[in-house]
Parts: structure tokens; sequence; C-alpha cells
């Protein structure tokens, strides 16, 4: 099959007991890929592969929730016994290296070039990793922040990241064969649009014309039954719920 994700967190905004924060283990075309490192996800990554053989990890923002487990990451790689053959590509905001060095009390983030090979996200970012495409595109959550879209042999994955109502959504998702959403919020707060409520999601994903979509990152104002059913009903086609050990081909 082209492409494949494993759900292996999709908690906001902290674990809880079976339900690590947002991570998702990506393979297609040859290429196993890490997308979002959210806090407990690096453990449930090793239930499905060897972290030693990612061809690479992509993250799309850098609250706790999607990057926190760089860390159990580096010392994995470093002092753990799981050092990869060569440094891992790492796709994230800019800030990324410096920040992971600062909570470890390094000054300087090239000591981590032994197991991480940092390389910026900006929008319009495209990579190949042998068969697998991955590109970038900024959405709006108040901070540097990206959505995907993988494709790989005429299949195609958009997943939001974090973000609010943005005319990025429905392009980074246009025709995708499942559009992978977060739907954080029951309802939107005066004056902030940085999270989408299940009505949001299912707008863009019916606007994007995607085959189906995949709620995730619910928030504790709902359940997950409940933000897949509200979304469903705005976007009009196939919706379910994103959940924990979940694999699926697309």
């Amino acid at each position: 099959m082209p492409l494949s994700l494993t759900v292996l967190g999709t908690s906001t905004p902290h674990p809880r007991p079976g339900r690590p924060c947002s991570g998702y283990l990506l393979r297609g075309g040859g290429a196993e890929v890490w997308v979002d490192a959210g806090t407990g996800t690096f453990a449930e990554l090793q239930r499905h592969t060897d972290p030693a053989r990612l061809t690479a990890i992509w993250i799309s923002h850098l609250h706790a929730d999607h990057s926190a487990d760089l860390l159990a990451a580096a010392y994995a790689f470093a002092f753990g016994g799981l050092t990869p053959a060569a440094p891992i590509p790492v796709y994230a905001p800019q800030d990324c290296a410096r920040r992971l060095a600062d909570f470890l009390g390094r000054p300087d983030p090239a000591f981590l070039s032994g197991v991480f090979d940092f390389r910026p996200l900006y929008d319009g970012h495209a990579v190949r990793h042998w068969n697998l495409r991955l590109a970038a595109r900024a959405v709006a959550h108040g901070t540097e922040a990206y959505g995907l879209r993988a494709e790989c042999q005429g299949s195609v994955l958009a997943y939001s990241g974090d973000s609010g109502p943005c005319d990025a959504l429905p392009e980074l998702a246009a025709r995708a064969d499942v559009f992978l959403c977060e739907a954080d919020l029951d309802e939107h707060r005066e004056g902030e649009q940085v999270h989408l409520t299940p009505e949001d999601a299912g707008r863009a994903a019916r606007d994007a014309g995607a085959r189906e979509l995949l709620i995730t990152h619910v928030g504790p104002a709902l359940t997950r039954e409940m933000a897949a059913a509200r979304a469903g009903v705005a976007f009009g086609g196939a919706t379910s719920v994103a959940r924990e050990g979940e694999a699926r081909g697309l």
C-alpha cells in the first residue's frame, strides 16, 4: 500500500492514561516518518518500529504536546543504545534545536548533531524521502506552525497540525484521501482563532474535497465521539476518530 498511518497519540493538552499527546507514524515509499513528538509518543513509537530506523521526524510546531518527546528520543539515541546509523533529519520550526539544547542546559545545540539533523520548515517547504513527498503549509496558531501534506504513489494524507480556521487548510487537504484534522474546541472564544471546532474541521474537509475526515486532538470540553459527529454533519462525508494504536492504509 502506498501510505499507512499509525496513531501514536491524540490527547491534548496533556497525556492521559492510554492516550499520549499528538504523534503519528507515517510510512510510505520506503520511508518511515515520526510526525509530531507529543508527550508519551516515543514509547508508543517503539511498539511499531525501531526508532533508529526512522527516515525523518516532522514537527508541526513547538508546543509541548507536539514536541516534548524529542527529549526522550535524544536520550534514547545518544545514551540508550538506539543510536541511528546516521543523524535523523528533523523538520521543525526554526527554534527547535535551540529550545531542546536550552532544556538540557547546553548553550550550543551542536552537541545534538550526532543524532539529529535539524532542518527548518517554512511555508511551501517540500522534501522527498524515497517515494514519499512531504510538503508544509503555514497555518494559523498564534505561533510558527505548519500543516503537512504527504503524497506517495497517488495517495495523499493531509494533517492540520494545530490551527485555527485559515485558507491554508482546504488548500493543504485538497482532494486528500484522508484529512487528519484537529477539533480542539467546543466553541470559539471571542478574538481567539488558534484552534478548530468540529464544525470548522468539517467545513475545511468539505471545501478541500477530501475523501475522508479523521478527527484528532479533541480538547477536554468535548468527547471524541461528539466531535466526530459534529464534524461529520458539517463535512457531509465519511468521518471517524483517530484512536491510539490504530493503523490504516490509504
